[in-house]
């Protein structure tokens, strides 16, 4: 017997999880499916498609698993487009004329990107971001263009102006309402948006209505506004909302609304039976979903109704989170606090552009909305409680307020949400969902996303999915395991007991003893840190050096060009004449860009790889030492002038603060430490929002504790008051000490006290009463890292052979063509793609073998960059019987540096690999594919080492046929 036609045309996104839905029921054995698809490829990831700019590929963004349609006996019709539906005859025609019979009829045809009706919107280089295709005409037109304009201030609007942004243009937005993202934020979250995204050098134009569009006179067009002022660009994004794809409803005669899209019943059916409509061009109660995830709930609706059961569509929440450039904004519910009798409560905290706004009911019980910009790590919490109807704390703003110690947690967590409590949105994904999968097996987070596809849609549940799930494990007795990586099962706290319990003094004494494999980026420089912390080495020893990421191996950090900045310690901020004369001249002499810190020293930017010794060695002469600025250790001491200068100050407080820094100068920690110092309770040196704050008292000093700003900014906590100076210095030493052999890798002061049991209470416990008995020990091993401290870049000096590893390329002198500076304010920035010289292309030439440099010129399981005629290569050395040497393509992916060569060396699954040093993208050393990405790579290069040399050859591998391995003969 024949099987009943079901045609699918569209094949996006909601359409091919419908496909996904139908397989799930096994309705593809009832049906005979066949699929048509506009575009020239099968579905793919839209919500994501910003990285395709950041180097993703066309294939990693598919949705479509191989061999899904032959598997399943599904026919897919790519580049078909469907013209028009005979719903007498039952039958659907495309382009060329050709009928297909149906015997039901699914409408997933999308929507399209609304151009407004502006004179001059066709002209060439007028575009729009929608597509894969869309975004190979933008990249194209880009190339010979320096400014972008988008028009439209929505979601899809700053989407693509992340996108204009990535490809290097000068970034435009017009927004023809008074604020940004109407729909989701209010005024105040709007401004905080405009502020920050001003201020990564996106120009925001809002209350512009665009009358017309016409050449321009400095570029390509000219935007013409009603208020008669003007803007030209050369390149033009329309991301002005988007339209259902309704069109065929026309020729099939069904039902519309009045503004568009097909009508559809609670069971996704349209006016005529056998047709039905999913997605964005589907209308029900008089609304259009332009998420994802409500065309996701009517797929699985409708599949539902095809397999005989009742799960109607009743709508779907329209909360959403994202980065948008790379700020965190997030809206849920009744945001605008239009219910009636809604209240509403906001917090701001200016310095570090955070805004968070909740309403909620007139009685005060029930979450009805929010907004969050900056930090959005309460969205989770707050969603839950909006869909759960949980009952609010009875100062609701809590909610939103930073947490101080001693406050009861925010919200109930996951164990007071019901089984029924929607997880995941995307996928309707319950917690009872993740309950089952974790009862049935599903142990580690990998698993659990495969098993019930929660997390794999727009992302957004994947902090709360790994609550719920550790939080069943532990229901279960199972032990939630801390293992810091594939290459340790251990946690932190347990190898850094190990270390010390042992003696262990290498990472591979330690790695051979207590792990597997080669290590990774995240293991290596924890356990470098571990051992600075335990017993102070020099970082550059040849054990140590191969663990240090690039701040920590050249002492200095990184910026986006692959240039360094240079910070040298100004203990308190208090400087000579003479200091500040001798930075200045170091500044001019090597031409760097200079800036006040916000913790009182000078940083100096734009220093070349193979400068930073000259310029160390001019600065130590001068008296100054590292300033840490690169390692996760004790950056500053702030403080005010205190009682030696200030009428209200009270002790002396920059003495103490010098004090404080050159005790702790150089203390390797879990994460970077911050203190300050204030003379008086006015507070001038912001002492209550460090990690160790001290405030002077008439009877001697306040010690604070585990505060931080930053992006969840938190009040330390008042720990022990009118402290003398021995006493202080003892209980910070025994604090720190504490925190460091008990953090988490990565882990603040405030979070390590937020999730330490006991808080507060039981941290004074351990610490002034000695609960534990170790208080002597804690002091003891901190004494042991101040006796031991050293200037790494006076010791790096002293030793000519170190200066070596400085080098920016091992066969030549000639600095880095990458590198440019253009002027700006009086300085020096660097320069844009635009504004960089052409480079010249290499001209082609014979294939031959040619000497790069010696295998001792490489560090053992290290990298350094040589050259290769016109080519700049990263050589890597993995030492063993026979030296293994890998060449592979300097610049990083994604950046516009050629920095490659700095990068950790590592091993995923036992294959040795190199984790870039600014995106932290892994290669493998084989062929440069990367082990996440098969479509990232980077080119490798056939080498060979004879009698100690090395030999690369000049033509790159083919990637698809062999590996760039070398032979040791």
């Amino acid at each position: 017997m024949k099987k009943p036609v079901l045609v699918v045309i569209g094949h996006g996104m909601v359409g091919h999880y419908f496909l996904e839905q139908l397989v799930a029921r096994e309705l593809h054995q009832q049906y005979e499916i066949v699929v048509f698809g506009e575009e020239r490829l099968p579905a793919y990831d839209r919500v994501h498609l910003s990285e395709y700019f950041a180097g993703r590929s066309a294939a990693s963004l598919s949705l479509v698993s191989e061999g899904f349609f032959a598997d399943n006996g599904i026919t897919l019709c790519s580049a078909s487009k469907i013209v028009a539906i005979d719903s007498q005859q039952r039958c659907v025609r495309d382009e060329q004329g050709v009928e297909t019979h149906y015997d039901k009829l699914v409408l997933a045809t999308g929507s399209y990107a609304f151009v407004p009706p502006i004179s001059g919107n066709t002209r060439p280089g007028c575009l729009v971001y929608r597509t894969l295709d869309d975004l190979d005409a933008i990249a194209a037109c880009a190339q010979q263009a320096k400014s972008g304009v988008v028009i439209g201030g929505g979601l899809l609007g700053l989407e693509a102006a992340n996108a204009l942004r990535q490809l290097g243009l000068e970034t435009h937005v017009v927004e023809f309402a008074p604020r940004l993202m109407a729909v989701q934020l209010d005024e105040c979250g709007a401004a905080m948006l405009q502020r920050k995204i001003d201020a990564l050098g996106v120009k925001v134009h809002t209350r512009k209505e665009t009358r017309e569009i016409v050449d321009g006179e400095q570029a390509r067009h000219r935007l013409c506004f009603a208020d008669g002022s003007v803007l030209e660009t050369d390149l033009l994004l329309f991301s002005a909302g988007i339209r259902p794809r309704d069109e065929l409803a026309e020729s099939a005669q069904l039902q519309k609304g009045p503004r568009g899209g097909i009508v559809i019943n609670d069971y996704c059916q349209t006016s005529n039976e056998a047709i039905y409509a999913i997605g964005e061009c589907a209308l029900w109660n008089g609304q259009i979903f332009g998420l994802v995830a409500p065309g996701y709930q009517m797929a699985r609706s409708l599949a539902d109704r095809l397999a005989q059961q009742d799960t109607p569509f009743t709508g779907a929440d329209m909360s959403t989170k994202l980065k948008l450039l790379g700020v965190e904004v997030a809206s849920l519910g009744d945001a605008h606090g239009k219910t009636e009798g809604a209240q509403s409560y906001q917090w701001t905290d200016g310095p570090n552009e955070i805004y968070k706004k909740i309403v909620v009911s007139a009685d005060g019980k029930r979450l009805l909305g929010a907004v969050l910009i900056g930090d959005s790590a309460d969205y989770s919490m707050l969603l839950q409680m909006m869909l759960n109807a949980m009952p609010l704390p009875a100062q609701p703003e809590t909610l939103i307020l930073p947490a101080r110690s001693g406050d009861a947690p925010k919200g109930l967590g996951v164990a007071a949400l019901s089984a029924s409590a929607q997880i995941c949105s995307c996928h309707n994904v319950s917690k009872g969902d993740i309950a089952a999968a974790v009862a049935g097996g599903c142990t580690e987070l990998g698993a659990l996303k495969d098993c019930t596809k929660a997390g794999t849609g727009c992302g957004g549940c994947v902090p709360l999915l790994k609550q719920v799930m550790e939080h069943e494990l532990t229901q279960r007795g199972v032990e939630v395991k801390k293992d810091v990586c594939e290459h340790f099962a251990w946690s932190r706290q347990a190898l850094y007991h190990l270390i010390r319990l042992h003696d262990i003094r290498s990472f591979d004494a330690l790695i051979a003893r207590f792990g597997r494999g080669s290590g990774c980026e995240v293991c290596k420089p924890l356990v470098g840190s571990m051992l600075a912390s335990c017993w102070n080495e020099y970082l550059l020893k040849p054990q140590h050096l191969p663990l240090q990421d690039t701040n920590d191996r050249f002492f200095a950090n990184i910026q986006k060009d692959g240039t360094y900045s240079v910070v040298p310690r100004i203990p308190a901020g208090e400087i000579t004449p003479q200091g500040l004369i001798a930075i200045g001249q170091v500044a001019q002499r090597y031409n760097l860009y200079t800036k006040i810190t916000g913790g009182q020293r000078v940083d100096l930017f734009g220093a070349r790889l193979e400068q930073l010794p000259a310029i160390w060695e001019e600065l130590i002469a001068a008296g100054f030492e590292t300033g840490h600025a690169y390692g996760k250790s004790l950056r500053t001491v702030k403080s005010c002038v205190g009682s030696t200068w200030c009428r209200y100050g009270v002790q002396d407080s920059t003495g103490m603060a010098i004090a404080l820094e050159n005790r702790y100068k150089g203390l390797r920690a879990p994460h970077k430490i911050k203190m300050a110092v204030s003379g008086c309770t006015r507070e001038c040196a912001e002492a209550q929002g460090k990690d160790i704050g001290v405030i002077a008292t008439d009877k001697g000093w306040n010690l604070y504790v585990c505060g931080n700003g930053g992006m969840k900014p938190r009040h330390a906590d008042l720990f022990a008051s009118d402290l003398d100076s021995e006493t202080l210095m003892s209980i910070i030493d025994r604090l720190l000490m504490f925190y460091i052999r008990t953090g988490d890798r990565l882990q603040r002061t405030s979070t390590w006290l937020d999730n330490m049991e006991g808080g507060l209470d039981y941290l004074k416990q351990v610490i002034l009463q000695d609960s534990l008995g170790i208080g002597a020990e804690l002091e003891s091993e901190m004494q042991q890292v101040v006796d031991s401290y050293q200037c790494e870049w006076k010791t790096t000096l002293d030793n000519p052979q170190n200066r070596l590893l400085f080098r920016g390329f091992i066969n030549s002198d000639h600095p880095d063509e990458a590198v440019v500076m253009v002027p700006e304010r009086g300085q020096i920035r660097p320069a844009t793609a635009e504004e960089k010289p052409a480079q010249r292309t290499a001209k082609p030439c014979e294939d031959e073998w040619l000497h790069v440099g010696a295998v001792a010129d490489v560090p053992a399981n290290a990298g350094v960059a040589a050259r290769l005629g016109q080519q700049q290569i990263a050589l890597f050395h993995l030492p063993g019987s026979e030296p293994h040497i890998f060449a592979l393509e300097n610049h990083e992916p994604g950046s516009n540096a050629n920095v490659l060569s700095r990068g950790l060396l590592g091993d995923v699954a036992g294959e040795p690999v190199v984790i870039s040093p600014l995106y932290k993208k892994r290669f493998r050393l084989a062929d440069g594919v990367s082990p996440d990405d098969a479509a990232l790579r980077v080119r490798v290069w056939p080498v060979k080492v004879e009698h100690g040399q090395i030999w690369v050859r000049r033509m790159p591998v083919d990637q698809a046929l062999f590996p760039a391995i070398a032979e040791a003969s």
